[in-house]
Parts: C-alpha cells; sequence; structure tokens
C-alpha cells in the first residue's frame, strides 16, 4: 500500500488533439478511442488514476468530441469524469489548462491520454507527490531516461541539475531524459497566462526562468505510442510484462 499522500485528487487529461501522427487510424474516431492491447489510449490512462486513488479526471475534448464523451458517459469505473469543451477552438496544451481552470484545484496532475506506462516499484502519481514541493515548485515533471522509453525516436528533452531544476536540451544535443506527458501543476503556472491557443512550454519557460520548474526520473517503462507503428511493439511489450 502507498503511504504518501496523494498531492491532489484530481487529473487533467489533455484529450483535445486531432492526431494526424496516428492516422488513418484517427480519420474515424479521435486519438484517445485508439485501441491498444484491447484498451482505448484513454481508459489505460483513466485505469491508472483510478487505481491510484485520483477521484476526479478533467477530460478536455475538441476533435470528434461526441464520440469521446458518449465513450466517457459510459464507463463504468472510476474516477468521476467533468468535462472541459473545447468545441469551438482548439487550445493547445496551455490553453487546455487555462480554459478548465475552474475545474481544477489549485494542485493538480495533468497527463495526455496517450500515455501508457508501466509502473515502478510505486505509482507515477505517489512518486510524483513524494517529490512535491508546494513552495518552491510551480510544476514537477516525470522524466524517462532513453533506456525506458520505448519505441522513443528522438533527441530527448531535458537534463536535470543536481537539485532537480529542469534544463533543455540545447539544439544539436542529445538530453538524457524524455518528458513523459505526466507532472503535478500548480495554478501558479498559469498566472498571467495568454488567451487562446499556447503550449504549456510557453509556462516552462518562465518557469525555468524562475526556478521553479523541476523534474523527477520515472523508475518503470513508458511508451510513445504517436504513431499506429508504435501499437504492435507496444502491445509485445505489455505481453511480456
Amino acid at each position: 500500500m502507498n503511504q504518501t499522500p496523494l498531492a491532489s485528487d484530481t487529473a487533467m487529461v489533455l484529450s483535445a488533439g486531432i492526431g494526424k501522427r496516428m492516422r488513418p487510424l484517427t480519420a474515424t474516431q479521435p486519438k484517445p478511442l485508439v485501441r491498444v492491447a484491447g484498451k482505448s489510449l484513454i481508459d489505460h490512462t483513466l485505469d491508472k488514476l483510478d487505481t491510484a486513488g485520483i477521484a476526479k479526471a478533467v477530460v478536455n475534448v475538441h476533435y470528434l468530441a461526441d464520440a469521446l464523451e458518449g465513450h466517457l458517459k459510459v464507463r463504468r469505473r472510476g474516477p468521476e469524469i467533468a468535462v472541459s469543451d473545447e468545441r469551438e477552438q482548439l487550445l493547445e496544451t496551455g490553453g487546455g489548462m487555462v480554459k478548465a481552470a475552474p475545474l481544477l484545484p489549485d494542485t493538480f496532475f495533468c497527463l495526455n491520454s496517450d500515455n501508457i506506462w508501466l509502473d515502478g516499484p510505486v505509482d507515477v502519481f505517489h512518486e510524483l507527490s513524494l517529490a512535491w514541493d508546494e513552495d518552491k515548485m510551480d510544476a514537477l515533471l516525470l522524466l524517462v531516461p532513453h533506456p525506458r522509453a520505448m519505441n522513443y525516436r528522438g533527441e530527448g528533452d531535458f537534463h536535470l541539475d543536481t537539485v532537480g531544476h529542469v534544463i533543455r536540451r540545447k539544439p544539436g544535443y542529445v538530453a538524457p531524459f524524455i518528458y513523459s506527458g505526466i507532472q503535478i501543476v500548480s495554478k501558479r503556472l498559469l498566472r498571467d497566462a495568454p488567451e487562446g491557443p499556447f503550449s504549456t512550454n510557453l509556462l516552462w519557460t518562465r518557469a525555468i526562468e524562475e526556478g521553479r520548474l523541476f523534474g523527477i526520473v520515472h523508475t518503470g517503462l513508458w511508451f510513445e505510442v504517436g504513431s499506429p507503428d508504435m501499437i504492435k511493439p507496444t502491445e509485445e511489450w505489455l505481453t511480456r510484462a
């Protein structure tokens, strides 16, 4: 049993994207409903939230929103679902959080709906909660080293200094850690945010400059499932796990 209290009982699940890289599977369905190992991507995420004890998930919708909302309404397991409606305009990751802010507490988990991972000795939400420091952090990112990032083909995203501050990869270099798509966020990160669509990267840049963006290293495995060719290898890994 996990002894560390969760930093929040609420998570935002980013689910509004068009899923261009997952075509043709997303021609007729939103990416969160693409199935991997017999289960939709968003159900992999929501089941992990439920198992960890997170009571509420705020899910934003845009592309083929009716299909995603319909799926969420027939779920029989937790967590409780609240929908942030972006039908009129896709707001990207940062704008999506700002739009959903009235539904979110002061501190919340935020994660992509297409994440698949295997936990280490502790589930990722308690892992993050153990490291979370409300006073000095505006966000805490879960990072994955290359050897534990299955299907990943990029050059990495971040470095960490000796106290856990996040440092961006420099162009032309390889960084040791990949952003998993999972983080804890304080609403301080959203202060003075621009209107309309924008990336969370804008807010992270300010937090890096202020020394308030931190990261920890995931102790389990993480799977990139960004395109159709990544589905079968992921299923094979999950079968072996």
